[in-house]
């Protein structure tokens, strides 16, 4: 395949790539390097921002690495996001034989508007149960590694009207 050097991803482009997520300790969080390349236009909410800027003004067939601090990724752990509980609210949780809760656990709450809030349990004592609600991966450095399959500019979509 031929590739086209003048062409670089700008804001609008749809960009078709290879990507992983993995932590520090080479842990993988996400990949597609062993599957179908994934496809998004650049600004669509697709990816976090920190990780589009990062693909802004590269060519087809660049690949990058990049390690990214917790702030800039998935956002530093935020103490108060972490709730205390009465481990009587959880007493049907906790005496469940079948799958009963413990530290590690995801429960699930509905917030005020009807939408799942998924938390961790980080902590069961006999009084209470600590719930963390902190995305799993805030407060962890990411290293982004992409490689860029295809690009295509940003452009007026055609729309085709019949009369």
């Amino acid at each position: 395949k031929v590739v086209d050097l003048s062409k670089k991803i700008s804001n609008g482009s749809r960009v078709t790539l290879h990507f992983s997520l993995s932590l520090l300790d080479d842990q993988v969080i996400d990949s597609n390097f062993d599957k179908k390349p994934a496809s998004f236009k650049i600004g669509d909410g697709s990816m976090l921002p920190e990780f589009e800027s990062l693909l802004l003004g590269e060519h087809e067939g660049a690949v990058i690495e990049s390690t990214l601090p917790a702030q800039k990724a998935f956002g530093d752990k935020n103490p108060g996001n972490i709730q205390r509980f009465s481990a009587e609210k959880f007493t049907h949780l906790l005496e469940d034989e079948v799958l009963p809760t413990e530290t590690g656990s995801v429960v699930v709450f509905k917030d005020p508007a009807g939408f799942d809030l998924p938390g961790v349990v980080s902590q069961i004592s006999k009084d209470f149960v600590l719930v963390d609600f902190n995305h799993p991966l805030s407060g962890k450095d990411i290293v982004f590694r992409a490689h860029i399959v295809k690009i295509d500019d940003p452009g007026v979509s055609k729309i085709e009207v019949k009369l």
